[in-house]
């Protein structure tokens, strides 16, 4: 469809780069994507989809602001303290763009009702904390057939990974294996507050590239960044044969 002479001038940065240009933008307005977590990952990356004009964003968290979120989750602010993040984000995000429809589900995604939740999205985005939901989520993903786009954080360290984005491309699960036998998070291990938004922009940075056709995704790939060096490296990842998902 054509675009607005608003919207015209609300991606006008977007119309200008070839590789974007009027059909990608169109692609942005009629995607769908997933965010499972509205914190410190799914915040910035969520921000960032609604600004660039995708039009139907899923926010999935369970969880309320806390204080110390506010070290990193910019997305809210002292006055949000005890609301529901999903909520509070979408509030944010629609206030953001009118163009950006937001669903809510106040929920953890399980074995039994992640499927149903993420069906019908072109692009699913993993921040969640914790590696018993992130299999769950990518276990869905793969039936979907839907790429799943995850970050992670820790202390100094990102990691940011695109997976299930064909025959070929390794799953999540072949990259970590079974549940590790740790509950290291952010609340054990501690945190950098501003990579949390380097990781979150670069994962709307995948979505948007997987939605547009723009560049090459880091599909099969893994990029990972030591913000005390400011350096960063790409691992190729391979489908592990013995995959219980995806072999």
């Amino acid at each position: 469809m054509p675009l607005t002479p608003n919207q015209v001038q609300r991606y006008a940065r977007h119309i200008v780069l070839r590789e974007v240009g009027g059909p990608g933008q169109n692609a942005l307005l009629s995607a769908s994507v997933a965010i499972i977590g509205a914190g410190g990952l799914g915040g910035p990356a969520a921000m960032y989809l609604a600004a660039a004009g995708v039009g139907q964003l899923t926010i999935i968290d369970d969880d309320a602001v806390e204080i110390s979120n506010l070290q990193r989750q910019v997305q809210f602010v002292d006055a949000d303290i005890e609301k529901g993040k999903a909520q509070t984000l979408a509030d944010r995000l629609q206030a953001q763009n009118p163009d950006c429809d937001v669903t809510v589900h106040n929920l953890r995604l399980t074995e039994e009702n992640a499927e149903a939740r993420l069906a019908s999205h072109d692009v699913i985005l993993d921040g969640t904390d914790n590696f018993a939901t992130r299999l769950t989520v990518n276990k869905a993903s793969y039936a979907l057939k839907t790429p799943l786009i995850s970050g992670a954080l820790g202390r100094f360290d990102m990691q940011l990974g695109v997976f299930n984005t064909g025959a070929e491309s390794p799953c999540y699960r072949c990259f970590v294996g079974d549940v590790p036998d740790t509950d290291r998070n952010c609340a054990t291990e501690g945190v950098l507050g501003a990579l949390a938004g380097m990781c979150g922009s670069m994962m709307a940075m995948e979505a948007v590239k997987s939605i547009t056709g723009a560049g090459e995704p880091l599909s099969g790939r893994l990029y990972m960044y030591d913000a005390l060096r400011a350096e960063g490296r790409t691992l190729r990842l391979n489908k592990d044969p013995a995959c219980p998902v995806c072999a």
